[in-house]
């Protein structure tokens, strides 16, 4: 199955970006990077229907899955990741041929955060929206990031990554 990663972290080469892509190596995912794309805040009038978010999801759904990845910032995920995701709004409204099409996807996250264990009210976000659009959602791969530092045995050792990339290939 193929993997689309749509990357939404402040900080190219951080943590969440290096998950990421180790991921996306594993999985032979391609990554986009949301810092790449203009996309604006959500607006009910549609007069942002000029920036990148509607190219951006004709490309991705071209994909099996859609995972999305993102730091924890307060609980949350970060600006760049609720932009992102508050357009999907669009999908339900203006660009309903492509909203349909999220049916058929299965959806999962990549997250890092300070905390040992995973606050469950972050994974909630995006386990609550996939399953609204009809989503099948395979997990989130959590990697807690001791010191604000993403450690070479996380990549190297983790059983965690390795089931994480085999949920997304199953059907």
């Amino acid at each position: 199955m193929s993997t689309a990663i749509l990357l939404g972290t402040a900080r190219n080469g951080g943590n969440t970006h290096q998950l990421a892509h180790h991921i996306a190596d594993r999985a032979s995912a391609q990554v986009f990077d949301l810092a790449d794309y203009i996309i604006c805040p959500y607006d009910y009038s549609h007069n942002n229907s000029g920036d990148d978010f509607l190219p951006l999801m004709r490309e991705v759904l071209r994909f099996d899955n859609i995972v999305l990845a993102s730091p924890i910032y307060w609980y949350s995920p970060s600006s760049a990741m609720k932009v992102f995701l508050d357009r999907w709004s669009d999908l339900l409204t203006i660009e309903k041929g492509l909203g349909r099409q999220l049916r058929q996807k299965s959806g999962a996250v990549i997250a890092t955060g300070a905390n040992a264990v995973l606050t469950p009210c972050f994974e909630e976000i995006f386990q609550l929206t996939y399953n609204y659009l009809g989503m099948q959602y395979k997990g989130i791969l959590y990697c807690a990031c001791e010191e604000d530092i993403l450690h070479p045995q996380h990549l190297l050792h983790s059983f965690a990554m390795d089931d994480f990339v085999r949920k997304l290939h199953a059907g």
